[in-house]
């Protein structure tokens, strides 16, 4: 076993996160504990170390030269993880030295020690098991803040479900939370993407019955809602990164539900007016655009349709 694949089998054992399981992390580990490849593990050491002196030990020792602007990838992907693990102190010769200090130096700390000087000898896993007890795995730290982190959306017929974090995934549920109730009330949730799990709600039977021609998930919107009474079928793109129902996207999906006899709604979703002005030119004609910091309203992209007068709380038909 090489000295990389040793090094790798340590960070595993002490529970770091999957991003941490790599080669870049492994000679970080050996650079730290002064270990080049026929070094043993028993002598490690607890050198003071630049980001830099530690690239330098990869270049000498292993013949890995990575590029000058990887130093801020070694020291936020891997040191950082480190210092969280309990691997790493931070400036322990100089604690008050400032984090952007071009002097600020990293070294193992004393409880990982055990660990390191015990790799391939029976008291291996007995230290690493004191480790955790006393600092806990990361991986399972991290499992634990994204479950926190969670967005939870409840659905229409009161089902609690939690999707991943982050501004697309508040957005889907101000959209079945908030538009659904005032624009589609009594409509069935048939499909909900998710930025990290791909689709979490797909009625597949539902979508089926309504003859959508679908042959991978990634063709239909963000979300779709159908209200069975009026026979729309909503079609919803959420957008905080990605556009909005473009030209290209509208002929895109009416490709695709040529064979539905349901009536389209299309829908373009954004969390306040700043995200709607960055896209408002690519916006197609005969769709609708709702904003959720301003719920109670719709801007329709239509024209004729909704062409006339209106006088204050009522629709002049």
């Amino acid at each position: 076993m090489s000295k990389t694949d040793e090094a790798l089998e340590i960070i595993h054992a002490l529970g770091l996160p999957r991003g941490q399981r790599n080669k870049r992390s492994a000679l970080t580990l050996l650079a730290l504990a002064n270990i080049s490849r026929k070094g043993s593990w028993a002598r490690a050491q607890q050198p003071l170390m630049r980001i830099w002196d530690i690239m330098g030990f990869m270049r000498e020792r292993y013949g890995k030269d990575y590029a000058a602007n990887s130093r801020e990838t070694i020291r936020r992907s891997t040191i950082h993880q480190f210092e969280q693990a309990r691997i790493v102190d931070r400036n322990p010769d100089d604690p008050a030295r400032p984090t952007n200090s071009g002097n600020t130096v990293y070294s193992l700390t004393d409880d990982v020690m055990p660990v390191l000087k015990s790799f391939g000898t029976r008291s291996f896993d007995r230290n690493v098991k004191k480790f955790i007890l006393k600092f806990g795995e990361l991986q399972e730290h991290y499992a634990k803040r994204r479950e926190l982190e969670q967005v939870q959306l409840r659905l229409p017929d009161g089902a609690q479900i939690a999707l991943s974090p982050g501004k697309h995934n508040r957005l889907q549920v101000a959209i079945i939370e908030q538009f659904g109730p005032r624009f589609a009330p009594g409509s069935r949730v048939l499909y909900v993407g998710d930025t990290a799990r791909k689709h979490v709600i797909c009625d597949k039977k539902a979508i089926a019955g309504l003859n959508i021609g679908i042959t991978d998930h990634d063709k239909l919107p963000d979300l779709v809602l159908y209200l069975a009474a009026r026979k729309w079928l909503f079609l919803v793109e959420a957008v905080t990164s990605h556009g909005p129902v473009n030209p290209k996207r509208h002929s895109e999906m009416e490709a695709m539900l040529a064979g539905c006899s349901a009536y389209r709604v299309y829908v373009t979703a954004f969390l306040n007016r700043a995200d709607f002005r960055r896209y408002v030119a690519d916006i197609a004609w005969e769709t609708e655009v709702w904003i959720a910091d301003t719920p109670d309203h719709m801007i329709h992209f239509d024209g004729y349709k909704f062409l006339g007068p209106c006088q204050t709380g009522e629709d002049t038909k």
